[in-house]
């Protein structure tokens, strides 16, 4: 089997916890080099693995395939763009970049290239959120007209981090809003309308760390909603139909398994707690448990791999990731001057 060699931008939290471990368990990937500032980690964890000190140094290696970078989402751009240039498939962490502009100067050089550009929108394979996308789907619900998602902590404090500084591409609604946006669009397309109220909650908070986004889709309403200072969770997915409601609580616990060192080596991999499991309730009053499906990072770079070494369909395209990125500038416009903001 021919094995896609993967050069690593960046060794923090994204790349230890959600791309390295994925990669690890399948056979079509080979970590064979990454740029990092702390050798010795990469060293004690990747056996055998090189270490640079730029991206440069990455790039002008021509046995790389793919080149997947997880440094801060200000950085993207230009990283994302250098290996584009250099021939390479690129995986970047979300959100891709921070503005529709760059996403659709990125997109242009990736067909020029004729390389392949995806985005690492891992939670559309959430056991949750797929468990929703399912009842969608087989039509449980009737006809959906309100879809709520929440992606809520408690962090009363403000850390010092650059998620939590000013800078481009920090705060709740680049980093958490990714996530709910993406899965919304995926579900119902582009909306007609966004309108948002995004600010920093918190005190001495230094960018946004509260959101409460509407997307409007005719007579359907998405709501997706963060904050920081929420003790005890609500209901993660709200969803309304003509015909029924699900509502689920908990969230799905592969980043948790994954940060404790798991790897999604056996079938039991992304299972949910049953006391997590959601509620179906018909409009007569009937309540059904709903068992959660599995969730699945892995199943993204199973895709990648399909992708790249059999032809098939990219799991996450630019473009989907460029129209979170549209949205996300759409809801701080609508923020800004309190009021809705519509698409052409």
């Amino acid at each position: 089997m021919k094995k896609i060699k993967v050069g690593l931008v960046g060794y923090g939290f994204s790349a230890t916890v959600f791309h390295t471990p994925l990669l690890s368990v399948l056979d079509e990937f080979h970590i064979s080099k990454v740029m990092s500032s702390n050798p010795e980690k990469v060293k004690s964890d990747l056996e055998g693995v090189e270490v640079v000190s730029n991206l440069s140094e990455l790039l002008e290696d021509d046995s790389i395939d793919l080149v997947i970078i997880t440094t801060p989402s200000g950085m993207h751009y230009e990283m994302v763009k250098d290996a584009l240039r250099a021939g390479k498939h690129v995986i970047v962490e979300k959100p891709m970049v921070v503005s529709e502009k760059e996403a659709n100067e990125l997109i242009q050089l990736a067909k020029e290239q004729d390389v392949q550009l995806s985005v690492y929108h891992n939670r559309r394979w959430d056991n949750d959120y797929l468990t929703v996308k399912q009842l969608i789907e087989e039509g449980k619900l009737g006809d959906v007209k309100m879809y709520e998602a929440h992606f809520d902590r408690y962090r009363p404090a403000v850390r010092d981090r650059w998620r939590e500084n000013e800078g481009p591409g920090s705060g709740a609604l680049y980093d958490l809003g990714s996530h709910l946006i993406d899965q919304a669009l995926h579900l119902f397309g582009m909306p007609e309308f966004v309108q948002a109220d995004v600010f920093g909650q918190r005190d001495h908070a230094r960018t946004d760390d509260y959101f409460h986004v509407v997307l409007g889709y005719g007579s359907l309403r998405v709501i997706l909603h963060s904050s920081a200072i929420v003790p005890s969770n609500g209901p993660r997915f709200q969803v309304h139909g003509t015909e029924a409601s699900y509502i689920k609580y908990g969230i799905d616990g592969q980043e948790d398994m994954l940060r404790a060192g798991k790897k999604p080596v056996d079938d039991t991999w992304g299972a949910d707690h049953p006391e997590h499991y959601g509620k179906l309730t018909t409009g007569e009053g009937e309540t059904t448990e709903i068992e959660t499906l599995h969730g699945s990072y892995v199943t993204y770079y199973q895709k990648i791999a399909d992708s790249l070494l059999r032809g098939e369909e990219l799991p996450v395209s630019a473009e989907e990731a460029r129209d979170v990125v549209k949205v996300i500038e759409a809801a701080f416009e609508s923020s800004k001057e309190k009021r809705a903001v519509y698409f052409n």
